[in-house]
């Protein structure tokens, strides 16, 4: 796939862009480009460009806003020792994305294209890539269909972007253990249904959820499955790991109800490598509870491209609340996130050709 190249003529100076790297948040401060790719039934993928950031227009009656045929994907860059920049696993998003099209009745978008279009747009604004400790530049590409109509069928017209955003830590101040709160309302998603692709509708449908756990405290909402309700299924957007007493990883199976997480895979074989024990598996919410207070559940944590490895203390629900082990960081948790995060900021070899180096 050929880009023109269409380079932004207001772009943001020095000295206001080192102001929005120095506190950058998450994902509300982007860079001065995006690229753009369009499709349609009959002529395929094309028009792919890098433009100015810039925003959309959209028809009132264009298909995404009216029956929510779009997918998405998250991954980051990362500035490395030697001042350079390197992807983490933008194959694996690839992949990950064209699975997330073919459930929604979208096109796939071509592997070799996105990470072609990834690479273009930071080496573009290499310069948005923060270099402050836990700093990254996050991408986020999108798919969405903007066929003009109202008939409920696959979008003929499709749009392919893809934006950046310098970021900091998603969740806010030092690494902490956060907070969740158990729903006995509301399900994420179920077997059959758009819980294994990364689609808008299943963050709309957890906002409630996740309203639910503020209000009670809690920084995220935790999911259990929507057949038994009883065998944990995911965070409203990360997985899930569990540490035994015997250093042993548990973490919920994929069931076609659970997102496929790039950083799920990646803590899984690494910690397969590294000679720990790990379980796919069933893991009910009442193992959870009674494993936490005896002592059998030592750790837990959440981990995703946005939260990286996040430790969880407390669960809280209805009538009661337990916190794995002493409720700050623990030592596997510690280990597995320092273990990943050497790799993504090159201070650690990469055995498994996971950096793409954008040079």
């Amino acid at each position: 796939m050929q880009f023109e190249i269409q380079p932004s003529g207001g772009m943001v100076d020095a000295e206001a862009r080192s102001a929005s790297l120095a506190a950058p948040g998450f994902g509300r401060v982007f860079t001065d480009h995006m690229v753009s790719v369009r499709w349609t039934e009959g002529d395929g993928w094309h028009d792919a460009r890098l433009e100015p950031y810039a925003p959309l227009v959209l028809d009132p009656a264009s298909a995404v806003l009216h029956y929510s045929q779009s997918v998405f994907e998250g991954l980051k860059a990362y500035r490395q020792p030697d001042g350079g920049v390197a992807l983490f696993r933008p194959e694996r998003n690839a992949q990950r994305l064209a699975d997330s099209c073919r459930r929604l009745a979208l096109p796939e978008f071509p592997a070799e294209a996105f990470v072609e279009a990834c690479e273009l747009l930071v080496r573009t604004d290499a310069a948005w890539v923060p270099d402050g400790a836990g700093a990254s530049l996050y991408l986020r590409p999108l798919i969405l269909a903007d066929e003009i109509g109202l008939m409920v069928r696959p979008s003929a017209s499709v749009r392919f972007l893809l934006i950046a955003s310098p970021a900091g830590s998603y969740f806010s101040g030092p690494l902490r253990p956060i907070s969740l709160w158990l729903t006995d309302e509301f399900v994420r998603a179920v077997p059959g249904g758009t819980g294994a692709a990364k689609c808008g509708g299943n963050y709309a449908a957890s906002l409630v959820a996740q309203r639910e756990a503020m209000d009670h405290g809690c920084d995220q909402v935790v999911f259990v499955d929507g057949v038994e309700h009883r065998w944990v299924d995911e965070l409203a957007g990360s997985n899930i790991f569990f540490v035994l007493d015997d250093g042993t990883l548990v973490t919920p199976e994929l069931s076609g109800a659970i997102l496929p997480g790039v950083t799920r895979d990646s803590v899984l074989t690494m910690a397969r490598d590294s000679g720990r024990k790990v379980e796919e598996r069933l893991i009910g919410i009442d193992e959870w509870r009674d494993g936490a207070a005896t002592g059998r559940i030592a750790e837990v944590f959440a981990c995703g491209t946005a939260a990286v490895v996040t430790p969880i203390g407390t669960l809280k629900w209805r009538g009661g609340e337990v916190t794995a082990g002493d409720g700050t960081p623990g030592p596997v948790t510690t280990a597995v996130r320092n273990a990943l995060i050497d790799l993504q900021y090159g201070r650690a070899e990469d055995p498994y050709g996971w950096r793409r180096s954008v040079s």
